[in-house]
């Protein structure tokens, strides 16, 4: 009946396997004859690790160190049949042989015969997390190493000495291989048993579903049907590819390839943009990683595509809502390695899922505000659970890595702003020889990246301004260039995007493309970052043009770059309103060289990432 019960319950739990690759690696090749140790408790949980290793080898064979006594005798005769072999005896007490010289001479032969031996450093009888004398003595007299393993799962603690954990059906569970030890002392070992066996019980519990994660899912699946419909109007209004909306259902085309496969996710242009200096040092990194790279927006769709790798290394899909359903799908279809989030794109249930399907979920240039993190930390425990779920955050800087840990979040880096590494903008040469042939020697004003009821501020600045410079040219850039129709419909001004070019006479033009914002700042002689000056604010990236040279302004609304304004605060120049925006395009003074702002955060991030994916 125990082997019954044992079997049905370790097979039907979902296990998740990480830890030391290399150990993961010793485990699976045989006639290596090493030592596996683990706590006692787990003990019945032993088998599901045999189940794993000899799914991928068959030819491997195991030994137990097991107690003479009646409970060693039935957990042995329990397990024997599925070729899990004990070797009985146990420590001298008291002066009494309890057959310990015999069952270490028999040790040492079945590993010299490369079978692996399992041992509890702590058993037969305790105390509990102690290591005995047998376990260290035992991988010195063979010369081989030990692997530390910790085991969890779905179960109830025994009222036993040692609160032996017994499996329930249909769980989850963990197991976690720590690196292998040569010849370790008692505290090393003890060290590292206790790192594997928090490390699956903190699996375990990440994985279970709490009340607030039933409650989510239990929303977003209710809210599908109104979510559909509200993709429907936004295909109407532009919003959306008709032929892709599929994907936002986790339906759509297209087949996973072949080896190992890192998903990024980017809300939208700039954190795409952000992610590109990232993408392409992963892919020059690792020759064989292949890159799933989501966005939430068609304009970051866009910029994926002109990738060079794109069709090939690199594909895209747009993001499922997070519905349990519908990311279930994107997830069995695309089965990634790991997942990459950029900047502070993060949902719950989208998060939950990638940690109960073993996905390493990591953050990069993670960003919290303050309101975010203040309405973040309203959600209370539904919050923490999920921020405890990723693997990792790289922070921009200090106060956003606070922000990450006091939410729950561990580890978290403070790497720096990935949109330092970034190259300069591109640009086409030859349309920006004919575009300066057509402005000739008028000044230029860019005001790039402006959001509602900002343009009409930027207007009134430059009719000012224009009282000293009469041929002053003001080049509008609105944040998305969807709104281009509408300025030229308030304001009267030529747009790009119809082919219109500025004349000699036109104080305003609307650039409302996408993609040219390199060429656009290489035509002006100074420029204003929107989203800076009115409404909630929040700025957008000023490294853009300084990287260019360009003498850059901003609004005082940059919460969203608070560290980057410290670290530029003599590069920037802050303007408050209409009257301070005209003399600053009337006069900007010379910007100082940006070549020392230059920072390469990829460097650190790479790495780990591709030491995450091999975990």
């Amino acid at each position: 009946m125990i082997r019954i019960w044992l079997g049905a319950s370790l097979r039907s739990t979902r296990w998740q396997v990480s830890g030391s690759r290399a150990s993961r690696d010793l485990l699976q090749q045989p006639n290596q004859g090493t030592v596996v140790a683990f706590w006692h408790r787990s003990l019945t949980l032993a088998p599901a690790l045999w189940f794993w290793a000899t799914a991928h080898e068959p030819r491997l064979k195991l030994r137990v160190l097991i107690s003479r006594n009646a409970d060693g005798l039935l957990i042995a005769d329990a397990v024997r049949p599925w070729g899990i072999i004990g070797i009985h005896g146990s420590s001298s007490s008291k002066g009494k042989d309890k057959g310990g010289a015999a069952v270490m001479r028999t040790a040492l032969r079945e590993l010299k015969n490369g079978a692996f031996v399992a041992i509890t450093p702590d058993g037969p009888r305790g105390p509990a997390e102690e290591v005995q004398p047998g376990a260290v003595a035992l991988s010195r007299l063979a010369n081989c190493a030990v692997v530390p393993m910790g085991l969890a799962c779905n179960g109830i603690h025994l009222p036993s000495w040692d609160r032996m954990l017994f499996p329930l059906p249909f769980g989850r569970g963990s197991m976690v291989t720590g690196a292998p030890l040569f010849q370790p002392d008692a505290e090393t070992l003890r060290k590292a048993l206790d790192a594997v066996s928090q490390q699956a019980e903190d699996n375990v519990r990440k994985q279970n579903l709490s009340v607030m994660d039933r409650l989510w899912g239990t929303v977003g699946t209710l809210l599908a049907p109104s979510l559909t419909i509200m993709l429907r109007i936004r295909v109407h209004r532009g919003r959306e590819l008709p032929h892709r909306l599929r994907e936002r259902m986790g339906l759509g085309g297209g087949l996973r390839p072949s080896g190992s496969l890192l998903w990024i996710h980017a809300a939208s242009v700039g954190e795409t943009l952000c992610a590109r200096p990232l993408m392409d040092d992963l892919l020059e990194r690792q020759p064989d990683l292949k890159i799933l790279f989501t966005t939430a927006t068609v304009t970051g769709a866009e910029i994926v595509a002109a990738h060079p790798e794109f069709g090939k290394r690199v594909l895209h899909r747009f993001i499922p809502h997070d519905v349990p359903r519908w990311f279930g799908r994107f997830l069995k279809r695309w089965k990634p390695n790991g997942a990459v989030f950029v900047e502070s794109e993060l949902w719950p249930g989208i998060i939950t899922a990638c940690c109960r399907r073993n996905i390493p979920t990591m953050v990069v240039n993670g960003r919290l505000s303050d309101r975010s993190a203040r309405r973040w930390a309203k959600a209370g425990t539904l919050t923490r659970r999920m921020f405890s779920r990723l693997t990792w955050v790289a922070a921009r800087g200090p106060e956003d890595a606070t922000h990450f840990r006091s939410l729950g979040a561990n580890p978290v880096y403070e790497d720096g702003d990935l949109k330092q590494d970034a190259a300069p903008l591109s640009c086409d040469e030859q349309e920006l020889k004919r575009l300066q042939a057509r402005i000739g020697d008028r000044p230029v004003f860019v005001a790039a990246s402006t959001h509602p009821g900002e343009e009409e501020l930027v207007l009134a600045a430059a009719a000012i301004a224009r009282q000293k410079r009469p041929n002053l040219l003001t080049i509008l850039i609105p944040r998305h260039p969807s709104r281009g129709e509408e300025l030229a419909q308030r304001f009267g001004f030529p747009r790009r995007s119809q082919g219109q070019d500025p004349s000699a006479t036109m104080p305003v033009w609307i650039a409302d493309t996408l993609g040219e914002l390199g060429l656009l700042y290489r035509l002006t002689d100074s420029c204003f970052i929107g989203n800076s000056l009115t409404g909630k604010g929040g700025g957008h990236n000023p490294f853009e043009p300084l990287r260019l040279g360009i003498p850059t302004a901003t609004g005082p609304l940059m919460d969203n770059w608070r560290e980057a304004m410290i670290l530029l605060q003599d590069y920037l120049h802050i303007v408050r309103d209409v009257a301070t925006l005209a003399e600053w395009m009337n006069a900007p003074p010379s910007t100082a060289s940006t070549a020392g702002l230059q920072r390469s955060v990829v460097s650190r991030l790479s790495p780990r990432i591709l030491e995450t994916l091999g975990r």
